[in-house]
């Protein structure tokens, strides 16, 4: 091996300061043939000589040995410490340790690798400096199991066990992973009935066998997580439970304070009786939003319904390129203040040419721009009697039209009106609840899938909270 640098008091100092672990000292940087550069090592803290059973400092040394803890790495060069350190004999007679090797908060007993490796590890996961576990493990040089503990203290660090006080707080579901299904048994032909013997008189009819219907599918495991939005705040969100049913909401609420729940006035949900039911039972005082996103998409899902339904009694199969109403299927889902008048006229004169199948189309169509005018009163401080007026042209014009889907959709308008009233007086939406489920399916997907629950929920938050904690600002960066 080849000395770069002398032992000289000077520069083994200058060399510790760069090394910055504290209670070590360098007593030699040496550089292999491989080009790796072992750093020599030894114990300069005193604390290190005093038994950790007892605290007795000891003054008797039984052997020296080495050991190759890893370290982070100094630039683009590969560093090895080797660590020359003292057993000590135990001075106390009482204590049951009989002798102890010297060990610093840097690098623990028995530990392989230094504290700051560990904690680094955690935090190129936890911060999203590195997408997976494996990929932090192979930066840091680190086995999988290694770096998933060490991203469970990392967040344990910077995650709340118990989230601060909140005044809205949105609640809404997302799928872990795909489905898995059990395929279906393959259908068995009908067992044919014995043939009737042969009679002179009179004839006997052959018995009717029952029709068997083919098997189909069954779901074998559809995993849910349930996550809890501080939207009216920035703490990010603040949990998630496995499952949809309103027990597994309703016992994440129930882990909270008294005096916590008592601080929310608002839930923000979409149109789930399962929420209602959970908030209901634990939130009894608080007041439930619907966000307006789900009511758009529920009627622009009634014109769609309504255009498949008739394209299929007029031509007995799926719409295709070449019929009218199918050229017009996006036209139909975007906003009246968004078409231009081009793509107005064609939208209107296309389904007007097909006569009542088209006008029924449109009729829709103008139902949902109904309810897109009510919904647009939210946040503008409109008077009671303005949103009842708008209200009753929307339920008239659904009477009206008598199109079963129009009539459906004016019931669930009506069952949900409490809530979207809410929301026309408040304009709270939930949609930091949306753009966190996004997050948490990328996390996944990047992520390959995963098959504990417990460690996903907890990279869900780690991800989902990099914005509070500042970790995508480089300005906040540790």
């Amino acid at each position: 091996m080849n000395q770069d640098t002398t032992g000289a008091d000077a520069g083994a100092g200058d060399a510790t300061l760069l090394l910055s672990l504290d209670g070590l000292a360098v007593t030699g940087v040496e550089r292999s043939a491989a080009g790796t550069l072992l750093v020599e090592v030894a114990t300069a803290a005193e604390t290190a000589a005093a038994c950790p059973t007892c605290g007795v400092v000891s003054t008797r040394v039984k052997q020296y040995v080495c050991t190759r803890p890893r370290d982070l790495a100094q630039g683009r060069t590969r560093m090895e410490l080797v660590w020359r350190k003292r057993r000590w004999y135990c001075r106390a007679p009482v204590c049951g340790r009989k002798s102890f090797t010297e060990s610093m908060p840097v690098i623990p007993a028995g530990a392989r690798i230094t504290a700051r490796l560990r904690e680094h590890t955690g935090d190129l996961v936890v911060d999203g400096l590195c997408a997976t576990v494996a990929a932090a493990g192979r930066m840091t040089g680190v086995s999988w199991p290694t770096a998933m503990d060490a991203v469970r203290a990392a967040a344990e660090r910077v995650l709340d066990e118990f989230p601060d006080p909140v005044e809205v707080l949105g609640v809404d579901e997302v799928r872990r992973g795909r489905p898995r299904w059990r395929p279906a048994e393959p259908a068995q032909p009908p067992t044919p009935a014995p043939e009737p013997p042969v009679v002179p008189e009179p004839v006997v009819p052959e018995p009717v066998v029952p029709h068997r219907e083919t098997a189909r599918a069954r779901t074998l495991a559809d995993r849910w997580h349930v996550g809890f939005t501080d939207v009216g705040g920035g703490q990010g969100m603040l949990g998630q439970v496995e499952g949809r049913t309103a027990d597994d909401v309703a016992y994440w609420l129930a882990q909270q304070t008294p005096a916590w729940r008592d601080r929310i006035r608002y839930v923000a949900i979409d149109m789930c009786t399962v929420f209602v039911a959970a908030i209901r039972r634990s939130l009894p005082h608080a007041t439930i939003v619907v966000d307006h996103f789900h009511v758009v998409k529920l009627a622009n899902d009634t014109v769609a319904e309504v255009r498949r339904r008739i394209a299929t009694h007029l031509r007995g199969r799926r719409g295709r390129k070449t019929d009218p109403e199918y050229t017009v299927r996006n036209l139909l889902r975007r906003n009246r203040e968004d078409l231009s008048d081009t793509a107005f006229a064609k939208l209107w004169n296309t389904l007007v040419d097909l006569e009542g199948p088209g006008l029924t189309i449109l009729t829709t169509w103008i139902a949902k721009e109904e309810l897109r005018r009510l919904l647009a009163l939210a946040g503008t401080g409109a008077d009671r009697s303005v949103i009842s007026h708008r209200l009753y042209r929307f339920y008239t014009w659904c009477a009206d039209a008598a199109v079963p889907e129009l009539e459906r959709l004016a019931r669930t308008i009506q069952t949900w009106w409490s809530a979207i009233e809410a929301f026309l007086h408040t304009k709270i939406t939930n949609a930091a609840s949306e753009g966190y489920n996004r997050i948490v399916k990328l996390d996944a997907r990047n992520a390959y899938g995963y098959r504990n629950p417990a460690n996903q929920r907890l990279r869900t938050r780690c991800a989902t909270t990099r914005r509070v904690r500042g970790c995508l600002n480089p300005d906040q960066l540790r």
